[in-house]
């Protein structure tokens, strides 16, 4: 790059003015987005769903918050990373597949098409196959790109990856601390065992926000 640099430096010298001004840079677009707050007994976690890039899955979000299905359900699990600065890894809630909370499953929206990715403070829809996510969810401590879809991928899970539906946008410190609370490790089967907290915390309200408040703004 030094090299690259020092070939184009005759270059800028003989510009004419005109030219050797740089334009400014082309604005970020505005995508369309509803904040939503997720109130817990340790404090709240503010999020805002990208209604225009990922549609589908930030619809089926805002349909259980609207209906009042994660009111009282929990943060049920804290998966930590063996590799990498703690904190790292995942905090997973949600419906739990609970009969009278779960709604149909969603198509899936890969990271392909919405442009999203599982960078720190993402909102990913929990799983089984593709197409099955329904009521449960997780959001990214650190970047876990390796979550996104990737098309070389020869496991047709990866292929599609998870699907990305908004960022935390205030309140990780609340993210981290439920994320921080030990697990029990007698719960679960199979690789969730070791991974579900031994005291969930409760979502006691989820809501619409018009806007930030003021001080979170800014």
């Amino acid at each position: 790059m030094t090299r690259f640099a020092a070939l184009l430096a005759p270059l800028a010298l003989i510009a004419s003015p005109a030219l050797s001004q740089e334009s400014p840079p082309a604005p970020e677009p505005e995508y369309q987005t509803q904040l939503v707050v997720i109130e817990t007994t340790m404090g709240d976690i503010t999020v805002e769903l990208e209604t225009e890039r990922a549609p589908i899955t930030a619809a089926n979000f805002l349909r259980y918050v609207d209906e009042d299905r994660f009111d009282g359900t929990k943060f049920y699990r804290a998966m930590h990373l063996d590799w990498g600065e703690p904190p790292n890894g995942l905090l997973q809630g949600g419906t739990q597949m609970h009969p009278d909370r779960v709604l149909d499953p969603i198509a899936h929206e890969p990271t392909t098409e919405t442009g999203l990715s599982h960078t720190n403070g993402a909102l990913s829809m929990a799983r089984y196959d593709p197409g099955t996510a329904t009521g449960d969810f997780s959001i990214m401590i650190k970047d876990q790109k390796g979550l996104d879809a990737n098309p070389a991928s020869p496991d047709p899970s990866l292929k599609v990856g998870f699907a990305v539906f908004g960022y935390v946008v205030d309140g990780m410190d609340v993210v981290h601390a439920i994320h921080a609370l030990p697990p029990d490790p007698d719960k679960g089967e199979g690789w969730m065992k070791g991974q579900l907290l031994a005291d969930p915390v409760e979502i006691v309200d989820m809501r619409r926000l018009d806007a930030l408040p003021a001080a979170e703004a800014d």
